[in-house]
């Protein structure tokens, strides 16, 4: 296929740029031009909330288009627009935050409440950004992805754990230490996206519900890391009285109180009917240690993004030494 990714260099995009390479596609990417290219594309360079940002994308014709933004959605219509007649198919990755937020809702299926599209965050940005999408004449796909983890992660969640295991000692583990966890490996969700060429709506893409456990997941991380820490089960009742947040500083981490069950507990049976596979959470933690260690200067951090982690001090008041 003739693929064009709007992004192509970052976490995404970049993942989904390197698989569509290795599978023979014929690859274009438009994105800033800021970092370093994925090899074998084709990038065409431009600011989309630029005037004439998207002047690269005027010419040229497409099978798919995979759009990876997540800020202004009038840049998401403004693309989609641009390529209607020029392209066979548009995916836009969106996100699970889309649904109306509330702890006591069943797992969230694709026709769950949506939040309010007036809403000034994130959740309302990926929504509009849906609905702008369908300036596209011709097959949408909405890609609602999870909590996503591997290789190329700029949010910092699983890079802060495995180099908080790596340094070793007594490390605060949040429980229980059976808690299902939910996630999308990058990989598989690229995979998923370069099969979703003419299918239309949207799907939740992210792990069937308790694809693994915070236990299982520190415990291979630990041993993925050298085997350094000494990991400390707290409840997390003790956790979250001490004032600690879930989610930002004890990563991937959450609690009833604090959208466990929004967040890990969604129905996927319409992405795995679609073809959803996803990998071992070794497979996914493996391969992000190795990537981490070929980084000189550390993993990227988006700006837009507060960094996760917990302040030393704090772990230790909480662990007793």
């Amino acid at each position: 296929m003739r693929i064009l990714i709007l992004g192509g260099s970052g976490f995404v995009g970049r993942a989904t740029a390197e698989l569509a390479v290795a599978r023979g596609h014929d690859v274009t990417v438009f994105n800033r031009g800021l970092r370093d290219p994925v090899a074998h594309v084709t990038t065409l360079t431009g600011d989309r909330l630029a005037t004439g940002g998207l002047d690269a994308l005027r010419d040229g014709t497409w099978d798919t288009v995979i759009d990876t933004w997540s800020a202004d959605a009038a840049a998401v219509g403004a693309a989609a627009s641009l390529l209607s007649g020029r392209a066979t198919s548009f995916v836009y990755v969106s996100s699970r935050s889309v649904y109306r937020w509330d702890l006591g809702a069943p797992p969230l299926a694709e026709d769950s409440p949506l939040a309010d599209v007036d809403d000034p965050g994130y959740a309302g940005d990926k929504l509009r950004a849906e609905i702008a999408a369908a300036a596209f004449d011709g097959p949408v796909l909405l890609a609602r992805a999870g909590l996503i983890l591997g290789p190329y992660e700029d949010i910092g969640r699983l890079p802060w754990w495995l180099n908080r295991l790596h340094v070793g000692g007594p490390t605060l583990a949040p429980g229980p230490r059976d808690l299902a966890l939910q996630y999308i490996d990058v990989r598989d969700l690229a995979a998923f996206l370069l099969g979703a060429a003419g299918r239309h709506g949207p799907f939740n893409v992210v792990s069937p519900p308790g694809h693994t456990t915070m236990g299982e997941l520190l415990d291979v991380a630990n041993e993925v890391t050298g085997a350094h820490a000494d990991l400390r089960w707290l409840p997390g009742e003790d956790i979250t009285a001490a004032g600690v947040q879930p989610w930002t500083q004890l990563p991937i981490w959450l609690t009833p109180e604090t959208g466990y069950a929004f967040m890990h507990q969604g129905d996927v049976g319409k992405a795995l009917a679609a073809g959803l596979s996803c990998r071992p959470v070794r497979d996914t933690v493996t391969d992000t240690w190795t990537w981490l260690q070929t980084l000189p200067g550390g993993a990227p951090q988006r700006t837009d993004r507060p960094q996760p982690g917990l302040d030393p001090q704090i772990e230790a008041k909480l662990l007793g030494i």
